[in-house]
């Protein structure tokens, strides 16, 4: 029987060694560390992210700092250290369980000198305490002599040669038990001058000991620990460690904590059961089953666990950024991405979740208030990129994809401005679902008014058509920039601007003193709410009398082109007609008025989605182009009854890691698409929607699939779908 909980490799290839770190990394909302080895490995990408470790970097301004490496461990058979670049690889195998946590290796190893052992590794990042990390070692040897193990802390982690962090201090202090000691490492990024402390252990589980001990390496404390080895006779060392950072705790507490948390360990199955038990309650309310399709079963929980162990339970200082804490892509910063296409997961499924994410957004709000200072208008401007601070961290220039000694100009930053509205958005559709008043009338309610005080004053008014504008734009759809009146930037502005006028009338019923209190604050004079009354009544849309809308203003009369006449291919619309040819053409990275039916479904009719449907699909680079767009056009696709064409979308969305299918997995994980799957899923095959009545579900599943069944909370209660 098919596991459908486990992701396996069974050999190892130098050529995948970065996408399949990628797709085993672990993590537990706090941490998470790719799958790098133990042992390490020429070329390696060795990180362990942290949420909220920035610091400062240049062209991309701010950066997730690659935490002191907590991996170390090596293994010495008669002194000849364990390798999968020496020596002979006679059997290989890597297994990731899904349902708790685990990362497990085993492979059989014959030495450069002939000595055979079988040498397995299972590890863990500890959901039930996110401080706390396991290594556990296994052993056995085919030989008589000694197996020495080696573990370390090293704080000589980097970003891609950038080096952030100098050492701050080390030690290590014997146990009571005279058997052990605990050592730790304390350094601090150079700039940001955020402390971190691991202190670690090195336990023998089984077999006899011959020696241990502790060895003072600058900036590398090393435990060792020497057992005899005899045929067939396995051999286990667990490495226990602990992790807190000055964001935790103040600076001079943190050795202190990390060294008695790694030291209140009992053992490895304690621990490893309180694991297993969190990840439990996390599948209860989350998982997905698929019955009828392998792949798209354990497809789908791959992509659910990473957005799991991104996700911040216990940090509402911290977003998720495009490719979670999986790789050096968008070096941490989140967009859109994370309101847009993350949140509705934890909104439906564990919106304390939720809560956190929006609350980075509230914290934030003096960072967009002076983005929008900055460009001359009033209200919040949430940054295109963001980091720890809420500022705008957009490169302004980066290499050009094709030629790495030109520059080209990055203009997300400037003028991609749709984020204000999916903001809104987010937090309104969380209070929608979750029914929290509290949350909204203290906070939610603000970035709705605050945004939409953005769009009122960023309007132009265009006094020989008679209509206000926005101009200048780029919409979700990147291969097009410096457009006018994008119809996704409108219609969410328009949105923005009504949804605000009905959020101030609702809080003047409910909670009338924080209305006045945000009036004032926000100068929501009578002057300036019927200026967004008249914005949204005037605000230009260019719909044809068959409902097709038009995507920007003029782009009915860019060439168009057909992207079936390129396949086969390996790139994307825009690395074949240039990012300036490309910008000339109807081709599309992702099409932004499907993108909008989608976000605003109740404001368009059946027909007017499948006349847009049938227009943008052939004209959409689905493949390799935005990975953000299959998730979207299942949806859509199940929306104008085209089963067919909705799972060719979905289940390129939920290969995009799996199967490297952009071929930049290495980066990191997509973490837009890994979050749109469950939305296909879920809105596309299931067909749930929310209204102010309830829910109801239309499914509408693949024809091979016999069974889907998912959970989600409407108004504080779970509730079950499950379609036979």
């Amino acid at each position: 029987m098919t596991d459908l909980w486990t992701i396996t490799e069974d050999a190892f290839e130098a050529a995948k060694q970065h996408h399949q770190e990628t797709i085993f990394t672990l993590g537990n909302g706090y941490l998470s560390t790719r799958g790098a080895f133990e042992e390490g490995r020429p070329g390696d990408r060795r990180t362990t992210f942290i949420h909220g470790v920035f610091d400062a970097a240049p062209i991309v301004f701010t950066e997730l700092a690659n935490a002191p490496d907590w991996l170390p461990f090596t293994v010495h058979l008669n002194g000849e250290r364990f390798s999968l670049d020496a020596g002979v690889v006679e059997s290989f195998t890597r297994a990731l369980d899904l349902r708790t946590g685990t990362l497990s290796r085993a492979v059989r190893w014959r030495s450069p000198a002939g000595l055979a052992a079988t040498i397995a590794f299972e590890r863990f990042a500890s959901l039930a305490d996110p401080h706390l990390l396991f290594i556990r070692c296994k052993v056995r040897p085919e030989f008589a002599g000694f197996v020495e193990f080696r573990a370390s802390l090293n704080g000589n982690a980097d970003n891609e040669g950038l080096a952030h962090w100098h050492r701050v201090g080390q030690g290590a202090e014997a146990r009571p038990d005279a058997r052990s000691a605990t050592a730790y490492l304390h350094c601090r990024t150079r700039r940001s001058r955020i402390g971190w402390a691991g202190a670690m252990r090195l336990v023998g589980v089984a077999g006899r000991r011959l020696s241990a001990a502790w060895w003072d390496a600058e900036n590398t404390p090393t435990l060792t620990l020497k057992m005899k080895a005899a045929p067939g006779r396995t051999l286990i060392v667990d490495k226990r460690v602990a992790v807190f950072t000055s964001r935790d705790l103040p600076e001079d507490q943190i050795v202190q904590a990390a060294m008695d948390r790694v030291n209140s360990v009992t053992d490895w199955p304690a621990a490893l059961k309180d694991h297993a038990e969190a990840w439990a309650k996390e599948w209860e309310r989350t998982d997905v089953v698929i019955e009828g399709d392998d792949e798209a079963q354990i497809a789908i929980r791959f992509n659910l666990f990473q957005m799991l162990i991104a996700a911040p339970r216990h940090d509402d200082r911290v977003s998720i950024g495009a490719k979670t804490l999986s790789g050096f892509g968008y070096r941490g910063h989140a967009f859109w991405d994370t309101e847009v296409f993350m949140l509705p997961l934890f909104t439906y499924t564990a919106p304390h979740i939720a809560r956190n994410l929006l609350n980075y957004r509230y914290r934030n709000l003096p960072g967009a208030r002076a983005k929008a200072k900055a460009n001359g208008v009033e209200g919040a401007q949430f940054p295109w990129e963001s980091a720890d601070t809420g500022e705008e961290v957009t490169p302004t220039w980066l290499p050009h994809f094709a030629d790495r000694a030109k520059l080209v100009r990055i203009w997300t930053g400037d003028i991609e401005i749709h984020i204000s509205a999916d903001v809104a958005y987010a937090a309104y559709q969380y209070w929608r679902l979750t029914g929290d008043d509290e949350w909204f009338i203290e906070k939610g309610a603000e970035l709705v008014l605050d945004t939409a005080k953005f769009w009122g004053a960023r309007a132009e008014w265009n006094a020989e058509a008679g209509r206000y504008e926005y101009n200048d734009v780029i919409g979700p759809d990147e291969y097009h920039e410096h457009v006018d009146n994008n119809a996704y930037t409108n219609c969410m502005a328009q949105w923005n601007l009504q949804t605000a006028l009905d959020t101030l009338e609702w809080l003047r019923g409910r909670a009338p003193t924080k209305a006045a209190e945000l009036a004032e604050e926000l100068s929501l004079t009578p002057s300036a709410l019927a200026r967004w009354r008249e914005v949204i009544e005037k605000v230009h849309l260019h719909v044809e009398p068959s409902g097709l809308i038009e995507q920007f203003e003029g782009y009915f009369q860019r060439k168009d082109v057909d992207l079936a006449v390129l396949e086969p291919r390996t790139r994307s619309a825009q690395e074949i007609f240039g990012i300036e040819g490309c910008n000339e053409t109807q081709a599309l990275k992702q099409p932004d008025v499907l993108m909008l039916q989608y976000l605003l479904r109740d404001y368009y009719s059946d027909e007017a989605v499948r006349v847009n449907y049938d227009y943008y699909n052939p004209r959409t680079d689905h493949t390799y182009g935005s990975s953000l767009g299959p998730s979207i056009m299942a949806i859509m696709a199940c929306d104008v009854g085209q089963p067919d064409h909705a799972y060719e979308h979905f289940i390129r969305a939920v290969r995009a890691d799996l199967r490297d299918v952009r071929g930049n997995a290495g980066d990191g994980i997509h973490a837009a698409s890994a979050g749109g799957t469950w939305q296909a899923v879920v809105f596309g095959f299931g067909g749930l929607r929310i209204s102010p009545e309830g829910w109801r579900a239309n499914p509408r599943l693949p024809k091979h699939w016999k069974r889907l069944a998912f959970k989600f909370f409407h108004r504080g209660r779970l509730q079950e779908v499950d379609v036979k």
